[in-house]
């Protein structure tokens, strides 16, 4: 299997209230200094790669050519697939990013990953989101215009404001995109975020109602094509993720950037924040096939696990299929502990 090749652009416009992962405030002449970084850090190393992707912070927020630059070092070094999946993260309210897209077509880009978290205003502004509606629709058909079809929108569930009722305008709206990929995540208060600082405070749905959303998003997807695929992620057939697929299949994939993450000739290496590289020590053990196998739908072989696993069968948490066991949705929701009975 060929490997994926991941760059971290750690930039955006404003940092979310909910978010934890490393970033700062774009700079121009910064992400210049940046990129040439990261193109030194590649020569390090070698191989082929079928899927490259651009994640952050905000990929978008970055001119386009540094994108474009980073890209074009990338295939003159390494040897990129013909027909590689190649994805960028956006922010549908990027500035100029109508414009961009057709740059990263133009660069070969082929699949867009779009923030939009919900399509319900109250729940947006609560998330640090600005984009309406019209924004989301508008950068789809730009998308599109360019040749791009593969969009995929991020949902998150149990965030503040958050029912039943709104959760159903925003499942609605993505019925109305025609879009072929989803990503639905729950609202996890990451240390340090603002969001945890004022969790007390935060209009949050409650656990047992949080699980309800997670389930009906389950259902609703599916009803339109979007099948799930992952714990976090549903598709029409043939627009799965590519390049995450590779997280959970043990497939070699090689992150460069600040905080980017590596499972590389079976070791775990990550970068830091200045850009040294850490060893996180061995990968592809038994106990990451069960953790990273079971947050897919089709599960794993049941002779991974040597525990008895009747009991989750009997609850509804888990069920065969052939030789494989996977967790069912609700089993999604408290997998978590199951694995730490399982490993």
């Amino acid at each position: 299997m060929n490997s994926g090749l991941y760059f971290h652009i750690p930039y955006c416009k404003n940092k979310c209230p909910y978010c934890a992962f490393y970033s700062k405030k774009y700079c121009r002449e910064e992400a210049e200094s940046y990129v040439e970084k990261l193109i030194a850090e590649m020569q390090k190393y070698g191989g082929s790669f079928d899927t490259v992707y651009f994640g952050g912070g905000t990929p978008s927020t970055v001119d386009a050519e540094l994108i474009e630059k980073l890209l074009n070092a990338a295939r003159a070094h390494f040897e990129i697939a013909d027909g590689a999946e190649i994805t960028i993260e956006c922010n549908p309210s990027s500035e100029g990013l109508e414009d961009k897209i057709a740059c990263y077509a133009e660069t070969g880009i082929n699949r867009i990953s779009l923030g939009m978290q919900s399509a319900v205003k109250a729940e947006r502004l609560a998330l640090g989101r600005t984009a309406d509606k019209e924004q989301i629709l508008k950068i789809i058909a730009a998308a599109r215009r360019n040749g791009i079809d593969n969009v995929s929108l991020d949902l998150m569930l149990g965030t503040p404001k958050q029912t039943a009722e709104s959760l159903d305008e925003t499942l609605d709206f993505i019925a109305e995109t025609g879009v072929p990929h989803v990503s639905a995540y729950i609202l996890s208060i990451e240390e340090g975020t603002p969001f945890a600082r004022m969790q007390d405070k935060l209009p949050l749905p409650n656990e047992e109602q949080t699980a309800e959303l997670y389930l009906k998003t389950v259902i609703r997807l599916e009803a339109i094509g979007l099948k799930q695929y992952e714990v976090s992620n549903f598709a029409k057939e043939g627009f799965e993720s590519r390049h995450n697929n590779k997280y959970w299949l043990l497939a070699p994939y090689l992150g460069i950037g600040a905080t980017a993450h590596s499972y590389w000739n079976g070791r775990r290496f990550y970068y830091d924040e200045a850009l040294n590289k850490l060893d996180d020590g061995e990968g592809g053990t038994k106990e990451e096939q069960i953790m990273l196998g079971l947050r897919l739908k089709k599960g794993i072989k049941k002779s991974l696990i040597e525990r008895d696993l009747a009991p989750y069968i009997s609850a509804g948490l888990m069920e065969e299929s052939g030789d494989n066991i996977r967790f069912t949705p609700r089993g999604f929701l408290v997998s978590n502990t199951i694995l730490a009975e399982l490993i």
